[in-house]
């Protein structure tokens, strides 16, 4: 192997990066770099949540100092604060669920004070904030519709003073006719997956994905939800972040590289 095949070990590989904005982004110049074209087709997105009065209140007084902690459990959440232009003051510390979310959050120029050591999961997070913090605590633990309020229960049951308020409602984007050609006939050689959200969409827009195309999970859970939503995961990435997800798609073969130069 030549260092430059070693330097980019993506050369030839056409990676679908299913969400957009700063993250995909990101995700997209760490593909390039590995030799990769990606295509970021965003899968999902949130919509305007249907009590829009609560979430300004609760970004207002986040901006005026009330909270201690602000926890993070997506990176969909960064969206919306960031559209919102969410001002997070220096005396409140932000809980991030896991490396991609703190990821998120530090590329539009949050501070990341916590990211859970093992369990990247709701309960995780709520298990080290409640092992930081002996004395109660104001918290603003902002939260998607469907999410189910197992991070506030933890941290109420703990005794902390929590306002769970609803951030956004996640909507699927369908994605163009291209892209769903290029998905069917194989041009695409991996999918990012990198939450259940993703997955439910992968699953409905593209019903006929080639048993070539690999199909990545960022975590253990995330893998879980794609194989319920009844995706083929062939990979899963050792830790949950971008750079161990590209990383376990690096060690595959390209898919048909033999065709690639075929007449």
């Amino acid at each position: 192997m030549t260092d430059s095949k070693q330097d980019r070990p993506l050369d030839g590989w056409r990676v679908l990066v299913p969400r957009g904005g700063p993250w995909g982004d990101g995700v997209a110049a760490s593909l390039r770099s590995q030799g990769a074209v990606p295509v970021v087709a965003p899968l999902i997105n949130f919509a305007p949540t249907t009590d829009q009065a609560a979430l300004d209140v609760a970004l207002e007084q986040l901006a005026a100092g009330a909270y201690d902690w602000l926890t993070i459990t997506s990176a969909t959440t960064v969206d919306v604060m960031f559209a919102h232009r969410a001002v997070v003051p220096k005396s409140t510390r932000i809980a991030a669920v896991g490396e991609t979310t703190a990821a998120a959050l530090q590329a539009v120029g949050y501070e990341v004070a916590l990211v859970p050591d093992l369990d990247n999961s709701a309960e995780g997070m709520a298990e080290q904030l409640i092992g930081l913090e002996s004395g109660s605590r104001r918290i603003l633990a902002l939260r998607s519709e469907i999410a189910k309020p197992v991070l506030s229960k933890l941290l109420k049951k703990a005794g902390h003073d929590v306002d769970s308020v609803v951030a956004y409602r996640t909507v699927g984007v369908p994605v163009t006719e291209r892209i769903k050609r290029d998905v069917e006939n194989g041009r695409i050689n991996a999918i990012l997956i990198t939450s259940g959200s993703v997955a439910e969409q992968v699953r409905e827009q593209f019903p006929e994905i080639p048993d070539e195309t690999l199909l990545a999970a960022i975590g253990p859970r995330t893998a879980q939800d794609a194989r319920k939503a009844g995706l083929p995961i062939t990979v899963v990435a050792d830790r949950q972040t971008v750079d161990a997800l590209i990383d376990a798609v690096s060690h595959f073969t390209l898919p048909h590289a033999a065709d690639e130069f075929a007449p």
